[in-house]
């Protein structure tokens, strides 16, 4: 079935022969999430599974961050109305789960910055490379958020449960250089090397029979598949009821006036 990937205004597609590169391409500075973005998140992958004229997908982020988060204006309007967040339930889950489902092979080529869902987008993906200057975490609590929207799905799988913890418990940012040392992302290289880099490991998975590298992620990406599919529909709840508590309103405030935020513990 042919789905052509037309339609898009958070994402700009260019191809090189059988390689798509999807560029996340917000309306802001650090590509940070709107509600447009989150709906065409919750579609993308399955279009680029669809695409009969590509075998392997790179990811990145437009200027100088990958994705970097929720988008405040966004968040605003989630503070003052909470059923829109509420609303955003299903395409939260189709997010992580769509991206799980797709056969092609996905190289994420972290550009900057990647925070938050940007963070989980990232980890999805099947080899990470990395600008070495760049910064990945998932900061939903500094916001007043849980990390509902897949956080708390991959990070324990890939550095294990005590340090997953910590950092989705303290929304620290991590260097490139660091998470790649502790085995979160694959590789961190120097600016200039980046699509080196990235173009060696295309070459690699062109290098193999297509269907053998194809379903050979499939089967690896099973158990969290089954996961996913666990954790997401109490994660999202969850993540739906910090979106009321009064400190999250105060945490986004503190954020944009860049102050310690008063929280109360409500």
């Amino acid at each position: 079935m042919h789905t052509p990937l037309t339609g898009y205004t958070r994402f700009t597609f260019t191809r090189d022969d059988r390689v798509l590169t999807a560029t996340i391409t917000g309306n802001n500075p650090v590509n940070g999430v709107d509600e447009a973005m989150h709906e065409e998140l919750a579609r993308v992958f399955t279009d680029l599974q669809r695409d009969p004229d590509s075998d392997i997908i790179i990811l990145t982020g437009a200027g100088r961050a990958f994705c970097a988060g929720g988008d405040f204006d966004w968040f605003d309007e989630q503070i003052a109305h909470p059923e829109r967040f509420r609303d955003i339930g299903w395409d939260a889950k189709r997010i992580v789960t769509t991206l799980l489902e797709m056969e092609k092979p996905i190289i994420c080529r972290m550009n900057g910055a990647a925070a938050g869902l940007g963070a989980t987008i990232a980890l999805l993906c099947d080899i990470i490379i990395a600008d070495e200057r760049a910064v990945i975490g998932d900061p939903h609590v500094k916001v007043g958020l849980v990390a509902g929207d897949g956080g708390a799905v991959i990070w324990p799988q890939l550095i294990g449960y005590a340090r997953a913890k910590e950092f989705l418990m303290t929304g620290d940012l991590i260097p490139a250089p660091r998470a790649a040392a502790m085995g979160l992302i694959n590789y961190a290289v120097p600016t200039a090397e980046l699509d080196a880099k990235v173009a060696e490991l295309v070459a690699k998975l062109q290098g193999n029979p297509k269907w053998a590298v194809r379903w050979t992620k499939v089967v690896a990406n099973q158990p969290l598949r089954v996961l996913a599919q666990q954790l997401m529909d109490a994660s999202i709840p969850y993540e739906t009821l910090s979106n009321m508590a009064k400190d999250r309103a105060e945490s986004v405030a503190a954020f944009r006036e860049k102050r310690k935020p008063n929280l109360t513990g409500e």
